[in-house]
């Protein structure tokens, strides 16, 4: 059952429209993401759930009241900045009870409340400091006790993490996830990061232009992309160019490739197929089936694994191998052999979407 509805949501800004129609329901207790390029209308879309914008058309309901006119602080909604806006002249403790008192919570309320969600984010004996003695991931866990101190009935993060090092979002991510599972807390996260959306959401909506392309699991966003932005946004994608043939068969670069689904296109019409590099091999197994012959461009060592770049008359494949300390990758110029299986080769059809 849907907790946050988005409904025909559009934001203009004077000739300018940056949401276009944005259609979503969040069910209760759920973690969606909003993934898409700078200027694609995630965040714009999330100051609207906040309360901080208003939708030019549209409607946003919370738990049945429709909130589209409320004032943000009527919304009950807790949210986490990037740049974390934490009050510089207040210490950590009264960061963290500020949106209790401005809530007009009982003072006797306040101490145990703040003690509590310290003790949450693991910072129980840093109460008496300021903002400027924080590390950034420290500071980010107390703007995400402040957004949480109230309990909120969603809770919206506005790339949170983006401007930490890789390791410290790596570990606060994994931190962010843990707390939402542990409170059950609806939740949008805004993201440009990929890798953040894949590995923390529920659901990701990928967003273009203004519109969802895509809103689905991380495992159906990254393994059948319906379109051939989100193919393309989300992970790294082969494309290989083909012509129908029979049965469930496309032949590239003349060779007979087969597919787990019959292409619907006509026998004879151009199909264009995807591949991930994670897909391809250079052995062939008894699932790999099918087998196309290409010369090595490049090779790229990335640690435990090393991406090929293979050239076929179809279109440049890309094959991600394990690093293996005693054999060295093939050399530029060398010529391989690919093998995929038909499950994992899907058809981009001629108005973008893949099936």
């Amino acid at each position: 059952m849907s907790f946050l509805r988005i409904e025909a949501v559009t934001k203009s800004f004077a000739a300018n429209t940056v949401v276009k129609n944005f259609d979503l329901s969040i069910r209760k207790g759920e973690f969606v993401s909003f993934l898409g390029p700078s200027g694609c209308g995630k965040t714009t879309m999330l100051r609207m759930v906040a309360g901080f914008e208003q939708p030019s058309e549209g409607t946003i309901t919370i738990d049945g009241e429709d909130v589209t006119g409320l004032p943000a602080n009527k919304r009950r909604i807790g949210m986490v900045f990037q740049a974390y806006a934490l009050f510089p002249n207040l210490s950590v403790h009264d960061n963290v009870a500020f949106g209790l008192k401005v809530a007009g919570r009982p003072k006797r309320e306040i101490g145990p409340r703040v003690e509590e969600m310290l003790k949450l984010i693991g910072l129980p004996h840093l109460g008496d400091r300021y903002p400027y003695q924080l590390s950034g991931g420290q500071q980010q866990r107390v703007a995400l006790a402040r957004a949480l101190a109230p309990s909120p009935r969603v809770l919206l993060l506005d790339e949170p993490l983006s401007a930490l090092d890789a390791k410290i979002r790596v570990s606060l991510r994994e931190e962010i996830r843990a707390l939402q599972r542990e409170l059950g807390i609806t939740t949008i996260f805004v993201t440009h990061d990929q890798e953040e959306a894949l590995s923390m959401s529920d659901r990701i909506a990928v967003m273009s232009g203004g519109r969802i392309d895509q809103c689905d699991t991380p495992f159906m966003i990254y393994n059948r992309p319906k379109t051939r932005f989100v193919a393309g946004f989300v992970g790294t994608l082969s494309l290989l160019e083909g012509v129908r043939g029979p049965g469930r068969s496309v032949t590239v670069d003349g060779a007979p490739i087969e597919l787990a689904e019959t292409p619907q296109v006509a026998e004879g019409d151009p199909v264009t197929l995807t591949l991930r590099p994670e897909a391809a091999k250079l052995e062939p197994s008894a699932d790999r089936t099918n087998r196309l012959n290409g010369a090595v461009e490049d090779a790229n060592f990335m640690g435990s694994v090393v991406r090929l770049r293979v050239a076929t008359t179809g279109g440049t494949i890309l094959v991600d191998t394990f690093n293996r300390s005693t054999t060295p990758p093939p050399a530029r110029g060398e010529r391989v052999d690919i093998y995929f299986s038909p499950s994992d080769v899907a058809v981009m059809e001629a108005d973008g979407a893949s099936r």
